[in-house]
């Protein structure tokens, strides 16, 4: 008689660290190094506690339209520190990568960077917007 193997039981949920948000060669040494520093100043400053998954697209879709039409070059973005899975919490920053990549504002943003702790460190990201031509 031979053993039969014993599948081990999968977990109900697996745990995958958020992406690294980078858009790597589209900012010149200079832009990187500024913002590694915090040495920039956000045209506009948007804030998405508080909102549901739903209300915090909505919110962040409007505000990309906003600063393209304005010609606005940089955004920050205050998602909140990501928690651990099990916590219900930092579903926002878990999702802000998947939407910005598939926002229909995807061609206007150059790059995006965590922010320098005095803008917000991990719990907000900078949104670097390109220049019309």
């Amino acid at each position: 008689m031979v053993p039969s193997k014993v599948a081990k039981p999968t977990p109900a949920w697996t745990y995958t660290p958020a992406p690294m948000l980078s858009v790597a060669g589209n900012l010149d040494g200079g832009w990187d190094k500024r913002l590694a520093k915090g040495g920039v100043q956000p045209d506009v400053t948007i804030d998405l506690h508080g909102h549901t998954l739903s209300g915090a697209y909505a919110r962040l879709d409007q505000a990309l339209g906003q600063a393209v039409a304005a010609d606005m070059r940089l955004m920050l973005l205050i998602t909140g520190k990501a928690r651990a899975p099990d916590s219900g919490r930092g579903a926002i920053r878990g999702a802000v990568s998947d939407w910005l990549a598939s926002s229909r504002h995807a061609g206007s943003i150059a790059a995006v960077r965590n922010a320098h702790p005095r803008h917000g460190g991990e719990g907000a990201l900078y949104i670097v917007l390109r220049r019309r031509r």
